[in-house]
């Protein structure tokens, strides 16, 4: 090109002249270097493949197999669970077969991942889960000790099964009953040893290996409350061996037994579950109950002289005219076993005083649940008594009966007022014994497991150790000792009539936690009658059912708590210890188609941790159902529910 010169690039000296280097040609590629390439690649290609098949053959196979084996042992202890809670004793075992297997296949799956225990993070999973297998395990072992136990004698006790005891009288079922049970009753300590290895492994778990945030919610919280659930029924099982190794005795199996049967009407409220408005005193040899005495609480009043002075709140609340303390006015504690030795003492100066070898209360919940479980029909004194609503008084028709028959004023004098209410206690036990074992004794005992754990039945009895074991239980109305937060509301109705049938109540307990961990607490006691007050004047002879209640409201705290304000009480509120508890003590009234609303706020004796949750321990009164309890923290609501019985929590 004109005007250029032309550079030659194969001349060093002029590339150099021009700050130029001289490029070095390349050289082609040869045939061996790209069979190299292809080797290497080839050789990264078959590493990789065996480590797909070694995570293939070692860790995806096993791992599918292990959930498929875990779905079939899911299903097969659903359909165990199923067949234990229709009482089918025979389903049950050959279904516990099923699960046994299935639990054994799972664990040999999970076994061939032993290598898992090596692997960081990996292993912390992999101990968990082989806890669980062995909890698990246990379970099912414990659970085939007690129908080994049980299947003998499944017709005897309730149970759907083959059996060898539908013949010969009731009488004769019910001694064949608690002789078996002398059987039966030995295992509990082995049952008590396999129930501690299921505690021993479950606990090994360790919830915080499953946080919320890559789990979900409920797996790390779910894992705590099943470890929560086993400890407690371990303790229960630990604690209540003594109650059921003594059971065969306690119901005549060597030597008669008497009772004395307190009942305590729940629609009168009283401190201790109701006002104890009859009685009835009951004999058992070798499980047959035969009824000795049963009568109205008055005549037995009658029978004891020189009474001391009535407490000050009967006096103030209840317008005594004769200011005297009664047995039926001695329930005036939470704490049942406190009235009860109040009520021995009392008791003791009767003329009709009969030692007997315990003492059981119970209320109207009693009665509506087992006659339910009857068919809903029993008869006494020409009466049918069912559960039924019946809409004289928007009740249970069985309760409408015995108010009818106990409390309607008449223009006569009613000598034994309340002798119905004997009656039906005897006819309830009549139906229930003497029919066949399949048709009700499974469900009546149920129920009467229920009913005990609500503290519809309460049992003081003079056996010590199973005493001891019936309180384990919590089958004895305490006020128990809490390291925590503690509630307990105790109202009690001086009005005289039965407003409790209609009266709601609904509890909130409001939390402020200061900054520096102090706990301010308020609760709300919200009381509603929504129904129209009875026809309650006595010359008309209507039957007084719902009128003005008169509450005496006593709220029990953790100890040392200081009262900081209070609204809704009528009189001045009282402060005092009691029980190992502090009391906050006032009074309202509740009328009908009306509301009331007392308050208390007050801080807790001690403070909370930063980030620590908080215990608290909810007592329910007996006598009571189902009362609705709610739970605040800086005006967010974090639980609600009804307090059917006893409940601890940890707030956090």
């Amino acid at each position: 090109m004109d005007g250029f010169k032309k550079i030659d690039f194969a001349d060093k000296k002029v590339l150099e002249k021009h700050g130029l280097s001289p490029v070095s040609p390349q050289p082609m590629r040869t045939k061996r270097t790209s069979k190299n390439w292809k080797k290497k690649v080839g050789v990264g290609v078959t590493i990789l493949a065996v480590v797909v098949m070694i995570l293939i053959f070692a860790v995806v196979i096993p791992v599918k197999n292990l959930i498929s084996s875990a779905k079939i042992t899911k299903a097969s202890l659903t359909a165990f669970y199923a067949a234990v809670k229709s009482q089918n004793i025979d389903d049950a075992d050959n279904q516990l077969q099923q699960s046994k297997a299935a639990m054994a296949d799972t664990a040999q799956k999970l076994n061939a991942m032993g290598y898992l225990q090596f692997v960081p993070i990996a292993n912390m999973y992999y101990s968990d889960a082989q806890h669980g297998m062995k909890a698990g395990t246990a379970a099912l072992d414990t659970a085939q000790v007690v129908i080994n136990d049980l299947k003998p004698y499944a017709d005897l006790l309730g149970l759907k099964g083959k059996g060898s005891f539908v013949g010969g009288s009731a009488a004769s079922r019910i001694s064949t009953a608690v002789l078996t049970l002398g059987k039966i009753t030995p295992d509990i300590g082995n049952i008590a040893t396999k129930l501690d290895q299921v505690k021993s492994e479950v606990d090994a778990i360790d919830p915080n290996h499953y946080p919320a945030w890559l789990f979900g919610k409920t797996i790390g919280a779910d894992i705590s409350q099943a470890q929560t659930y086993v400890d407690e029924g371990v303790v229960a099982v630990n604690q209540a061996r003594p109650f059921i190794t003594e059971l065969p005795a306690l119901l005549g199996e060597n030597s008669p037994q008497k009772y004395f049967i307190i009942f305590q009407n729940d629609k009168e409220l009283r401190p201790g579950g109701g006002f104890m408005t009859g009685y009835s005193i009951f004999s058992l040899d070798k499980g047959v109950i035969t009824p000795e005495t049963s009568s109205d609480i008055y005549p037995l009043d009658d029978s004891i002289a020189n009474k001391p002075a009535a407490p000050a709140p009967l006096v103030e609340y209840l317008h005594l005219t004769d200011p005297v303390y009664n047995l039926r006015d001695s329930n005036l504690s939470p704490d049942f076993l406190t009235n009860i030795d109040l009520f021995k003492q009392m008791y003791a100066k009767s003329s009709s005083y009969q030692p007997v070898d315990g003492y059981i209360a119970i209320d109207t919940y009693v009665l509506t649940s087992t006659i339910k479980i009857l068919d809903n029909s029993v008869y006494a004194n020409g009466i049918e008594f069912t559960t039924n609503n019946d809409p004289r008084c928007d009740c249970p028709q069985v309760i409408y009966q015995l108010e009818n028959d106990i409390s309607r004023p008449v223009n006569y004098l009613r000598t034994d007022r309340k002798s119905l209410l004997g009656a039906l206690l005897v006819s309830i036990m009549q139906k229930s014994l003497q029919s066949s074992p399949k048709k009700y004794w499974g469900p009546l005992f149920q129920s009467m497991i229920t009913l005990t754990s609500q503290k519809h039945i309460l049992f003081d009895l003079n056996d010590v150790q199973a005493q001891k074991g019936l309180e384990a239980l919590n089958a004895a109305g305490q006020i128990l000792p809490f390291n925590g937060d503690y509630l307990s509301v105790n109202d009690a109705n001086f009005g005289g009539d039965k407003a409790n049938l209609y009266t709601k109540e609904a509890v909130e307990s409001d939390y402020t936690i200061g900054s520096d961990g102090t706990i301010t607490k308020t609760v709300t006691l919200n009381y509603t009658n929504n129904h129209a007050p009875s026809n309650c004047s006595l010359a008309s002879g209507g039957l007084c059912l719902n009128s003005d209640l008169r509450d005496w409201i006593r709220i029990y705290v953790p100890q040392g708590s200081q009262l900081v304000s209070n609204t809704g009480s009528q009189v001045t509120m009282k402060t005092y210890n009691q029980l190992g508890k502090t009391v906050f003590e006032g009074y309202t009234d509740i009328r009908p188609l009306g509301k009331a609303t007392l308050s208390v706020t007050y801080k807790l004796p001690f403070k909370l941790q930063n980030g620590s949750s908080l215990p608290l321990m909810i007592q329910k009164q007996a006598g009571t159902d189902g009362n609705e309890y709610t739970i605040v923290y800086n005006g967010r609501q974090i639980d609600q529910f009804p307090l059917l019985t006893d409940r601890t929590l940890q707030l956090k």
